[in-house]
């Protein structure tokens, strides 16, 4: 039986988010649930364990037989994953031993947490969480002649190893997970042209292999110019949990909000204050503050919900914020391949019955539509 998830504000009330994202995904879908969020979750990739693997075992095994001095934690899943291999294995105690004689040094506070979980301490924490700060750390320390093991994240690609054997270190690389392709790439395809369209408020990644191949995902659908000039004009959201799942993104010419720490949480309380905060994307009408969300509107804090051509019409006034646009202009915002300037009247009488008859959107004659907003006079 599904529990129903407990509602603590409504601030992402109409606000769709989209969940690139494997690990994790149903506590982030919840944490924004509680908000209010419809959370739409299509994983760019798949997370493959190696519980079963037998190299790692091996190279655990090896571990033992030939203690290393650092022991270097990248990843906080990779290394509980770490630790339950060796206890599939019979080989936890043994790997415990290991991990006590052993100087542990974590690239971040995620992976300090999994070794604390585990009953260690890490030594020394790349606050940064980059591989680099890590890197140059223990490299400036010293390293030439100490056995350094190192367990990677899934790509594995972070040039550790080659830099401490450069430094005069013995390595012992391992992979603890690995990423593996998305359970179905039409459904990642299909979010790329949902973002593109208009579809999705928000769009969050809490790695940069997701982030990486979902930006591949929309660059293959011929979606990916229709995100990055909704994502600039500020009509969706991109948020990465830390700096270096926002670099892909930033390739792409894309520049995500980044919460000032790299947690789950931090994320999504970054994505509330952005849409409830003071600085709240807003516009000023007479009716009230105008926020427009992919499944309706707010004004001051109250949420409605509108059809979809009533939303485009409302982007597309919100876009330039009163000033009047087109019939044509309008035509054109409609999503519909049967849009006319029919449509458009049809579409604006219909978002103001929805509106219960509240003048939002004011008609000038023979020109098109504006936004009813607060100006001097009315001031």
């Amino acid at each position: 039986m599904t529990v129903p998830v407990r509602t603590i504000s409504t601030v992402l009330q109409g606000c769709t988010v989209l969940l690139p994202v494997d690990r994790r995904s149903g506590e982030l879908s919840a944490a924004l649930e509680r908000h209010g969020a419809r959370v739409r979750v299509a994983p760019a990739l798949t997370i493959i364990p190696h519980v079963d693997d037998d190299e790692l075992v091996s190279q655990t095994r090896q571990l033992v037989a030939d203690p290393p001095d650092v022991v270097v934690a990248t990843t906080g899943v990779g290394f509980r994953g770490w630790m339950e291999t060796a206890d599939e294995a019979g080989l936890h105690d043994d790997l415990s031993a290991v991990l006590e004689g052993a100087r542990i040094v974590a690239r971040g506070p995620k992976a300090r947490g999994a070794i604390q979980q585990a009953g260690f301490e890490a030594d020394w924490v790349a606050e940064s969480e980059t591989a680099a700060e890590l890197r140059d750390f223990l490299v400036a320390e010293g390293i030439a002649g100490l056995h350094v093991a190192v367990q990677h994240h899934g790509s594995g690609a972070d040039g550790l190893d080659e830099a401490f054997e450069a430094a005069g270190a013995r390595v012992t690389s391992l992979t603890i997970y690995r990423w593996g392709p998305p359970p179905d790439p039409e459904v990642v395809a299909a979010s790329t042209r949902q973002v593109a369209r208009g579809e999705v408020d928000a769009v969050l990644f809490t790695s940069a292999p997701a982030a990486r191949e979902w930006i591949l995902a929309a660059e293959r659908a011929d979606a990916l110019e229709g995100v990055a000039s909704r994502a600039r004009d500020g009509r969706v959201l991109m948020a990465a949990v830390g700096p270096i799942t926002a670099g892909p993104l930033l390739d792409a010419g894309i520049h995500p909000l980044v919460p000032d720490r790299g947690r789950l949480g931090a994320l999504v309380r970054a994505v509330v204050t952005h849409y409830g905060g003071p600085d709240a994307p807003a516009i000023p009408t007479t009716v009230g503050r105008l926020g427009v969300r992919s499944a309706g509107i707010v004004l001051d804090g109250v949420f409605t919900a509108l059809p979809r051509t009533g939303v485009e019409i409302l982007r597309a006034l919100a876009r330039h914020p009163g000033a009047v646009v087109s019939r044509t202009d309008l035509v054109a915002a409609l999503s519909s391949a049967e849009a006319s300037g029919h449509a458009v009247e049809v579409a604006v009488a219909r978002t103001r019955e929805a509106l219960g008859g509240i003048d939002l959107i004011r008609t000038v004659y023979k020109r098109g539509y504006r936004l009813d907003l607060v100006d001097e006079e009315d001031s």
